[in-house]
């Protein structure tokens, strides 16, 4: 006898986790518990007759099943979005946009008015996660992904290559031969770092101590607050160098290893809604 399909509530949650690799993380988006998560993965584990998951001590990570069964669930979710969407009508003006929090922060909210004046058809859902997933999320139609390599798997195109260099307060005094005697701020796991900055103009280095955050946002609003100095490049600081918030004490701009890029989904590519936003913002960063 055929099996009838697990509920779709436990789809999602292994959706979530998958994304995540993380229960955590999981329970967070789908606002439950953890425990609640873990209970209802080992339930569709169960229904499915084997684990989609190996639990490591500090992350999760996918088995054979898991990573077979995945993409397969992330289908279903597309299509049931696309065919809600086509019931409703909202294929049209409604736009879900992801990006970490710190471009929607300092380069999106900005703007928002701009493009509002512009398409005032069209609304958007702005969500926003402190780093990238590795997929574009379930119903997500415009992506802007701050990465070293983008997705292969929707259209992706280069919206920008960056330099980075080091910010402060206006009032901070600081020399580049006290440089690393002062408090620094940096955002984790970028190849766009201290380091690097420093090694890209030849300068002595003895690894001072560094603050580290999982969004620029901690150490940007260190730096304007006069806590020291932190990494920045355009995107996220040159509106807050504009408006006297912030300065860019040194001359020496270094390229960035990471870049942006824009991720469009396939159902974008149907949503006249999807499109505007993604030509102004090509337009907007170009600018």
């Amino acid at each position: 006898m055929q099996k009838s399909l697990p509920p779709l509530g436990w789809l999602r949650t292994f959706e979530a986790a998958a994304r995540h690799l993380s229960f955590t993380g999981a329970a967070r988006d789908l606002n439950m518990t953890q425990s609640a998560v873990s209970q209802q993965i080992k339930s569709l584990e169960g229904y499915l007759g084997q684990p989609l998951f190996l639990r490591r001590p500090r992350a999760l990570e996918l088995t054979e099943a898991g990573i077979t069964y995945l993409p397969v669930v992330r289908e279903a979710f597309r299509t049931l979005v696309r065919g809600t969407q086509a019931v409703t009508g909202a294929q049209q003006n409604a736009v879900q946009v992801q990006s970490n929090i710190t471009f929607a922060v300092n380069w999106l909210a900005p703007r928002l008015p701009a493009f509002r004046a512009q398409h005032p058809e069209v609304q958007l859902n702005i969500f926003t996660d402190l780093w990238e997933p590795r997929e574009m999320a379930e119903g997500a139609a415009v992506e802007i992904r701050y990465s070293l390599h983008p997705s292969d798997t929707v259209r992706t195109e280069l919206l920008r290559r960056e330099h980075y260099y080091p910010v402060c307060a206006p009032d901070y005094e600081v020399t580049l031969d006290n440089l690393q005697q002062q408090p620094l701020f940096d955002c984790s796991n970028l190849l766009s770092n201290w380091a690097g900055w420093v090694e890209d103009q030849a300068l002595t280095w003895v690894k001072p101590s560094i603050t580290y955050a999982t969004t620029y946002l901690v150490s940007l609003s260190v730096a304007m607050a006069g806590g020291g100095l932190c990494l920045a490049h355009d995107t996220i600081a040159q509106d807050l160098i504009e408006q006297g918030r912030l300065i860019a004490p040194f001359a020496h701009r270094a390229p960035m290893p990471e870049a942006y890029y824009l991720l469009l989904s396939p159902q974008a590519e149907e949503t006249p809604g999807a499109l505007a936003f993604a030509d102004w913002l090509r337009s907007e960063i170009a600018a």
